[in-house]
């Protein structure tokens, strides 16, 4: 339930807020006072999209604050909007990304406006309506053929690319096979060319290379004395006087250590040295065999890591075609038997909705003779055209009408009324929000196109909704005014240079009024006073002064 909304900066609302009640809250005022603009406040600290447009000219930023409960814990949600476009939401204080509030606060209520009567004409969007209605059991088998059917597609794809490639493949056979021999024919493997390269560089450099580690290997160990002496006669002497110093064992140690490890640095110096020994042919045939690796990675991919990937893709592809009978019934097989899955999901869903279906007539029969759709006669209609697998399943439904004894079931489009398609709305909307238990029902214009007795049943069936959910509602007519349990008037006042709009609780002699100014316009007259008292008394079943 929503319990308060302020709105500071917004539109033409200034500094406005509203504490709402259980039951039946009625919002009323003039055309162009704002009353709409309270629905796109709420709308929006539910989650709804914004952008600067909203934020009151001259201002820097709008901010809507709503206070409500869900399962029985405050909740309060802040929207910024900054006039340079960007906008912030919170949750009790905590910043939150719009998708996580829109998520959360579709929980608190549902707003109903003009567009929900398009939506309503468009068969398309009537299937939804079946889903909403026994969600927990229609949802899981929803989402079973949901599953199944991107199984199925990818199945599919897979099919349809491997006749597709297969015929491309054929074309490029002689030629794929060509390039297979040439790469095979190299009998390369991985890392070859840098190995090559750096045998290549040391060939090409062998003389000062071996003269080097001559130089080096002679003054480590040949020399007179070596390196390698004078580091030993160092260690010995420090072996004589390690005993006497915790330190000097370390040294002693360290030296040890650099003896050893000096000495089998020298020996494998010396064994490279040793194998320096490169014929002009050895530099040759190396140079001609990075040239063949340098031509093949020129061709296929830049790297030698590319040729190799590249004649595994070859392989691959031929073999593809060579097997390609045997892997196509291979497909096929596996898409058959996810078919059957397919179709045996479809049809569970399918059940599912029929169950759901039937007792959707039934329920919105009922609430349409409740709204003086007294002949009327409404059916689910599953089309029976040739169907197309899809993630939604296999079903095509249309909502059917007759509203007049004696006419044939029609799509609502071609029926049903503007008035009409209120009262309809209204009786989907009862039984949705019963079945989902969504705390608050907003209605915008849902008195759109009805008059005289159609008025006061819809403000009977509001206030019967009301009973079990708080209901807000923007009208202009007296009839459904005077149903509310609690009435606010929506007031534009203006100074020397600016608009704005005010939000006032209407206690009983302001409601009254305001419900006789409905009724009879701006001239308020003692005869329109007394109607509104009459409907206020006959909404309530109670005189209107006992109400005082």
């Amino acid at each position: 339930m929503i319990s308060h909304i302020s709105i500071r900066d917004f539109a033409i609302i200034k500094d406005a807020s509203i504490d709402f009640q259980p039951g039946l809250n009625i919002i009323t005022g003039e055309t162009g006072s704002g009353k709409s603009i309270i629905i796109e406040a709420i709308s929006l600290a539910l989650g709804s999209r914004a952008d600067s447009s909203f934020v009151r000219s001259g201002c820097d930023k709008a901010v809507v604050q709503l206070v409500a409960d869900l399962d029985g814990e405050e909740m309060i949600v802040t929207r910024e909007i900054n006039s340079s476009g960007r906008n912030l939401c919170k949750i009790n204080g905590s910043i939150v990304t719009l998708t996580e509030l829109a998520g959360l606060c579709k929980k608190i209520a549902d707003i109903h406006g003009q567009y929900d009567h398009q939506s309503l004409l468009n068969p398309d969007n009537h299937i939804s309506l079946v889903d909403s209605y026994r969600s927990e059991t229609i949802m899981p088998a929803k989402n079973l053929v949901e599953k199944v059917f991107s199984q199925y597609s990818a199945m599919k794809s897979k099919l349809g690319k491997l006749i597709s490639n297969a015929s491309e493949i054929e074309r490029k056979r002689d030629f794929m096979a060509y390039e297979l021999k040439e790469i095979k024919a190299a009998q390369l493997s991985y890392g070859e060319d840098e190995e090559l390269a750096s045998r290549i560089n040391l060939m090409q450099n062998s003389e000062k290379v071996f003269q080097s580690l001559e130089d080096a290997f002679h003054s480590v160990f040949d020399g007179a004395p070596s390196s390698l002496d004078c580091i030993y006669k160092a260690l010995l002497s420090l072996r004589t006087i390690s005993a006497f110093s915790q330190p000097i064992k370390a040294i002693e140690e360290e030296f040890n250590d650099v003896y050893f490890r000096l000495d089998e640095a020298s020996r494998e110096m010396n064994k490279i040295r040793s194998n320096i020994d490169f014929s002009k042919e050895d530099l040759d045939d190396a140079l001609a065999r990075l040239d063949v690796i340098n031509g093949l990675k020129r061709k296929y991919g830049g790297s030698l890591e590319s040729v190799l990937a590249y004649a595994n893709e070859l392989e691959e592809k031929l073999s593809t075609i060579s097997n390609f009978d045997g892997l196509r019934e291979k497909i096929e097989a596996e898409l058959k038997e996810i078919e059957f899955l397919l179709i045996s999901a479809s049809e569970k869903l399918t059940n599912q909705r029929l169950d759901s279906a039937k007792q959707l007539e039934n329920l919105i029969q009922n609430e349409l003779k409740e709204l003086k759709f007294n002949n009327s006669l409404l059916s689910v209609h599953f089309s029976e055209a040739s169907r197309e697998y899809s993630a939604n399943g296999t079903d095509m439904i249309e909502f059917l009408i007759s509203t007049n004894k004696g006419e044939p079931l029609k799509p609502l489009s071609k029926i049903a009324s503007g008035g009409e398609l209120s009262r309809i709305m209204l009786a989907f909307k009862k039984i949705i929000a019963d079945y989902d238990n969504i705390g608050t029902l907003i209605f915008d214009e849902i008195d759109s196109g009805i008059s005289g007795i159609a008025a006061s049943t819809v403000g009977k069936k509001l206030k019967q909704i009301s009973q079990n959910h708080q209901v807000i509602c923007i009208t202009h007519l007296p009839q459904i005014a005077a149903c509310g349990d609690h009435n606010f008037k929506i007031e534009k006042v203006e100074d020397d240079s600016n608009t704005y709009t005010t939000i006032v609780p209407l206690k009983t002699d302001l409601r009254v009024h305001e419900i006789a100014r409905l009724i009879g316009g701006d001239n308020v007259t003692e005869t329109t006073l007394k109607s509104a008292e009459e409907l206020i008394s006959a909404s309530s079943g109670k005189n209107i002064n006992a109400m005082v």
